[in-house]
């Protein structure tokens, strides 16, 4: 899926859009976020400067669209039914993109975002909530089918479920695999389980 940007100037034709998100990716890929411009993107992409910014208001933005282009196919939304099996398939697929080549390009981003606030804003918008909004609908799934307690604060179990990934993949470097998910989800819901009782 192609992500979709506020309204800016005239609709978008959708041919320069992906060769724009697939530049921005392409040299994301090969020099880091650090030494990607607009200049480059349009360049690649064979477009003009102006054509990038009447779609995007900086290059923070449009890399990270061009990430997340990139990267959509890599993360479906499951429904399997079972809030259990949706949530450690989804937090499983995530943790194989973020430990993939291609997704280790997201530390490199969180990392620069500590220091361009453009950046920051990009991760937290295009990548963090959206994110975000996929693994509360997968517990709002579990609520309304009676799974998961109807008083359950979905931000805060998603912050339980999948703040330890980011916590391992930023801080500590421990071990992210299937397994560790699975230990995860079941020790979360548990918790907020027996929270509710």
């Amino acid at each position: 899926m192609i992500p979709v940007e506020a309204k800016r100037g005239r609709p978008r034709n959708m041919q320069t859009q992906k060769a724009i998100l697939t530049a921005s990716y392409d040299l994301l890929l090969e020099s880091g976020f650090d030494t990607v411009t607009v200049e480059k993107i349009a360049e690649r992409a064979k477009v003009s400067k102006a054509t990038i910014y009447k779609w995007w208001p900086n290059k923070a933005a449009v890399v990270m669209d061009g990430f997340l282009f990139a990267a959509a196919a890599r993360l479906p939304v499951p429904d399997t039914g079972v809030a259990f099996d949706d949530i450690v398939i989804h937090a499983s697929n995530l943790v194989r993109f973020l430990t993939s080549p291609e997704g280790r390009i997201i530390k490199d981003l969180i990392g620069g975002g500590q220091f361009d606030a453009g950046l920051a804003e990009a991760i937290r918008t295009r990548y963090i909530e959206p994110r975000r909004l996929e693994a509360g609908s997968l517990l709002e799934r579990g609520v309304q089918r009676g799974e998961l307690s109807k008083n359950l604060d979905i931000a805060l179990g998603v912050d339980l479920i999948y703040g330890p990934i980011f916590y391992r993949l930023l801080m500590t470097g421990g071990t992210l695999d299937d397994s560790y998910v699975k230990q995860l989800v079941t020790v979360a819901l548990e918790g907020i389980h027996s929270n509710m009782l």
